[in-house]
């Protein structure tokens, strides 16, 4: 498959010059979104083992790249796997080849970071990243920050002539994280900004294609006409205001916006395949839930098994440890939770522990249910409504409201937390 436009320009028109960093020459010939879509998702379907949903995912965010200039959130691509030889590297290789000015950066410093982003506005992949990110919290923070454009900034004091001046480091572009685990060595904050596709060794009856087999006069294709998409499609992804599905949260929703915009330029099919993949991959990261949220759902667990309004926080250790399969029994370096840990989870929602008459002679220190009511609607997915509430167990039909409002409204995430910070 050979063409013209497959050559490289060694000058950018985004960010500044870098001979490592050519960038494809836009297609002579106008391009339909859809079957350039359908190929670059034919072509990682090839080469990898991955779930379709996942594989729209990575198709959507490859596209995506190319329109940094036009979008406003940026979600990361992480592409971890349980084990090695599940493809990961395959994946990130195939990456490399159709982005916009891929730059491998593996065990990397994050000074180098912050001045490649700032000065030539590469997509970032990075490989192994379970082994030299996990302790970087420089290279954390920066990830977090460059979530979104208006907060894509981290601050340095940087030596010039013989004293420190601040300077702000614009840390906006597209960045891959590939590695084992990740969601182990990520924070939660970092792993909400994601687009999460989770590789899976290959079973001896599956077969793909060799990637260091494939010619590459097809990737230069693709990369030409992903040129040549982002060229006459920048005004309308820039303009775009995809319908979002209601059962994404605020976070999925940004940062699927980019990828279902993208979506909608190829068409129904693919906005389908993409909602599809959105709802798929949000409920697969939902399930996944954070620290907090587990101790959450599982305090939501114990008051609902109890008759008692009131508990002290050493018998509700006693009930959170007594599930075998939950972190709680080994939560202390192989020890159970102590209440000194579970006060300080707690006071992160606004709760405090308090003393609580048990009995005539009993006030320990503990909790009461209403306490939790607030922060059970917040953060719980689907909580079931508690029984024992008086107001739904005495309401009459007369009195039942026949509409369910839905709030839709999310509010602008301008500035999350402090550039350098990991949470």
């Amino acid at each position: 498959m050979k063409d013209s436009s497959s050559k490289t320009s060694q000058k950018t028109t985004s960010g500044g010059s870098n001979p490592m960093l050519p960038e494809a020459i836009p297609s002579p010939e106008p391009i339909e979104p859809a079957a350039l879509l359908d190929s670059i998702l034919a072509v990682i379907l090839q080469h990898v083992i991955i779930d379709s949903a996942q594989a729209v995912a990575v198709t959507l965010w490859i596209a995506m790249t190319w329109f940094m200039p036009s979008i406003n959130v940026a979600p990361l691509l992480i592409i971890t796997a349980p084990e090695r030889a599940c493809g990961k590297s395959q994946l990130l290789a195939i990456a490399l080849r159709l982005v916009f000015k891929g730059l491998s950066a593996s065990n990397t410093s994050a000074s180098f970071l912050f001045r490649a982003l700032e000065s030539w506005q590469p997509t970032i992949l990075i490989d192994e990243a379970d082994t030299f990110i996990r302790e970087n919290a420089e290279i954390k923070g920066m990830l977090n920050a460059g979530h979104t454009r208006e907060s894509a900034y981290v601050g340095r004091a940087v030596s010039k002539d013989g004293d420190f001046e601040p300077v702000l480091f614009c840390v906006w572009g597209a960045k891959v994280l590939a590695g084992i685990a990740l969601e182990k060595h990520l924070s939660d904050p970092t792993m909400s900004r994601s687009i999460v596709a989770s590789m899976r060794r290959k079973l001896p009856s599956e077969t793909i294609l060799r990637l260091r087999h494939a010619e590459k006069s097809t990737f230069d294709v693709l990369a030409s006409q992903l040129a040549r998409f982002a060229q006459d499609y920048a005004d309308q992804i820039a303009n775009a205001r995809p319908n979002l599905p209601d059962a994404l949260s605020d976070r999925a929703q940004d940062n699927w916006e980019p990828l279902l915009a993208i979506a909608e330029c190829a068409g129904d099919a693919w906005v389908e395949k993409a909602i599809s993949a959105a709802l798929t991959l949000s409920k697969s990261t939902d399930e996944s839930a954070s620290t907090g949220n587990e101790l959450l759902d599982d305090i939501h667990t114990v008051f609902s098994a109890r008759s008692e309004s009131k508990i002290s926080s050493a018998e509700l250790i006693e009930a959170l440890v007594a599930d075998s399969e939950s972190p709680w029994a080994t939560y202390n370096r192989g020890r159970p939770l102590t209440p000194r840990q579970l006060s300080k989870m707690l006071s992160a929602y606004g709760i405090k522990s308090k003393t609580v008459r048990l009995s005539r002679f009993d006030t320990p220190k503990g909790y009461e249910r209403d306490q939790f009511t607030d922060v059970f609607s917040r953060y719980l997915t689907q909580s079931p409504p508690d029984e024992k509430e008086p107001l739904q167990a005495e309401a009459t039909p007369s009195e039942e409201n026949p509409f369910t409002e839905i709030c839709t409204n999310k509010p602008g995430e301008a500035f999350d937390k402090h550039p350098d910070s990991d949470f």
